[in-house]
């Protein structure tokens, strides 16, 4: 074959080959999305700790979250200093619940919990329905490096964090590496890395450690301290119900 026909012979099967993944984004999302949390209806007990630019710690909080089916989440604050705080988030809608008060608030998924963590890095844990995308390509990342697959993802609700995301995934096995996330002015909020418990054969992500790139140098660390697939009665996904702090076992 002369250089020329196999030259358009190569670059029309990386077209193909390109085309035939993108089209495949929406697998590519679930499969992360399972190493992230790993059903629809989950508790996950998280911790989020603050560290300043010198590594010293500053601050720690625990939360439980119930990230349910159809958007829906409830989480719950278990620190002290914030102990019968509540967010309830209903699609796009996100309530605060203080509990010396029977009004709830509605707040924004940008709202911070701590540190660089907000309400929608804690509540919203679901890529393969908040986003669309396309792969932008493959390239080593990560630590070790790997191969990865860079997807380009577009919001398509308006409830979402993040209205873009640069997200990288393993090649061989599809879990997240590392994300760059970007708000609504197209300004780059964080990024994102992805830890795993067995790097060789990652079966769930055990941490989010986040940097902010618009104001502070701290690194907030989201650590995913145990699972398990539990579904709330239904009440408690009502914020007037909520708003009456009722005890929730």
């Amino acid at each position: 074959m002369k250089p020329m026909l196999r030259s358009i012979a190569a670059a029309a099967l990386a077209l193909w080959a390109s085309n035939t993944f993108a089209q495949d984004v929406p697998t590519l999302l679930k499969a992360a999305d399972r190493y992230r949390v790993g059903s629809e209806n989950m508790q996950v007990e998280t911790l989020i700790s603050i560290f300043n630019a010198d590594g010293s710690p500053d601050k720690e909080r625990r939360y439980t979250v119930f990230a349910q089916a159809k958007h829906q989440s409830l989480v719950l604050m278990q620190s002290p200093a914030e102990k019968g705080q509540k967010v309830l988030m209903l699609g796009d809608d996100f309530w605060l619940l203080m509990p010396n008060s029977q009004r709830p608030l509605r707040i924004t998924p940008m709202q911070k919990l701590l540190g660089d963590a907000s309400t929608g890095d804690i509540a919203t844990m679901s890529w393969a329905e908040d986003y669309t995308g396309t792969v932008a390509g493959e390239e080593a990342c990560g630590e070790p490096k790997q191969m990865c697959v860079h997807l380009s993802l577009a919001a398509n609700r308006k409830g979402v964090t993040y209205q873009r995301i640069e997200l990288w995934l393993g090649k061989a096995r599809h879990e997240p590496i590392k994300a760059d996330l970007y708000v609504q002015s197209d300004k780059l909020a964080k990024q994102a890395r992805f830890v795993t418990d067995k790097p060789a054969a990652p079966t769930l992500v055990t941490e989010m450690l986040l940097q902010d790139q618009l104001t502070s140098k701290k690194e907030t660390r989201v650590r995913y301290l145990a699972r398990k697939e539990h579904s709330v009665p239904e009440a408690w996904l009502n914020p007037m119900f909520l708003a009456r702090n009722p005890a929730l076992e």
